[in-house]
């Protein structure tokens, strides 16, 4: 049985006019993470949203990296953050 992959959502909106400044604090972050996950990737949305996916081989309930909450002067509210165990692709089985 192949270990399983946890999948983390960190989604930030930043305050009016501070879009740039929150993609590159989320970007910092994410390479300062204390040990490097599978995959990670950064995204943005309309209304300045920013999104922070990081992949780790790990059981869902393990302890596992996570950006922390940035400075409230950046955002417009509390980061949302989500946690999800991979099941594979369509057609790949999980843990590949």
């Amino acid at each position: 049985m192949s270990t399983p992959v946890t999948a983390l959502m960190w989604e930030a909106r930043a305050a009016e006019g501070r879009g740039g400044d929150l993609l590159d604090w989320a970007r910092a972050r994410a390479a300062e993470l204390p040990r490097p996950p599978l995959r990670s990737e950064l995204l943005r949305a309309p209304q300045d949203r920013v999104l922070v996916i990081t992949w780790w081989r790990a059981g869902y309930a393990d302890e596992l990296p996570e950006l922390p909450e940035p400075d409230a002067a950046l955002v417009t509210r509390a980061v949302h953050r989500w946690r999800f165990e991979s099941l594979g692709g369509a057609d790949t089985p999980a843990g590949r």
